[in-house]
């Protein structure tokens, strides 16, 4: 088997299963990608192989990408990363009294990262302005916190979320109790 035969052969079956689990007949993605029936169904048999403009079609109308298309795995969508517990980088040399887990992917940096944060009583995480722009969004997992940014002072209980500016001095303390928080980063 060469391996174009071997793409089509995966383009078709994808296809199919992609169409399937999304509950459209071969006439309701007609409808939806102007792809004609009869030219689907040749495609999803394997007796066509499609332009790049038909393709296009079919991946709009199906919400998927054409990457998505050729993968293995699983039509809707597959596990990208497992981070286990005990490999989550964490950095213990922020702040004072806290243990910050990095749980955003490293390609994300400077545009949206995501935190958990554990507070030990009367811990502190400082920080000096981000980037103009920058929000962070803090939910309160365990215990209170108050967040302080420029002039302004909150407290957050467990269940809250606060979002605040982070492109000005801004800190996250855990006055006489323990906490834990999410926090993330949006830079815009």
């Amino acid at each position: 088997m060469t391996e174009k035969s071997s793409i089509a052969e995966r383009l078709a079956r994808r296809l199919k299963e992609t169409r399937k689990s999304k509950g459209l007949s071969l006439e309701a993605t007609s409808k939806l990608s102007g792809v004609s029936r009869s030219m689907l169904s040749q495609i999803e048999r394997g007796e066509s192989s499609p332009t790049v403009a038909t393709l296009w079609s079919l991946t709009r109308a199906l919400r998927v990408d054409f990457a998505g298309l050729l993968d293995e795995g699983n039509a809707e969508g597959t596990i990208k990363e497992i981070m286990r517990a005990n490999r989550t980088p964490t950095i213990d040399s922020q702040g004072e009294g806290c243990r910050i887990r990095i749980l955003s992917p490293p390609d994300q940096a400077g545009t949206l990262e995501v935190y958990e944060i554990e507070f030990s009583v009367n811990g502190a995480l400082k920080s000096a302005p981000h980037r103009q722009g920058c929000v962070e969004h803090l939910t309160v997992l365990e215990g209170a916190l108050s967040v302080v940014t420029g002039d302004e002072q909150a407290k957050v209980e467990q269940g809250d979320t606060i979002r605040y500016s982070a492109d000005r001095d801004h800190e996250i303390l855990a006055k006489g109790a323990a906490a834990k928080a999410l926090l993330i980063v949006y830079n815009s």
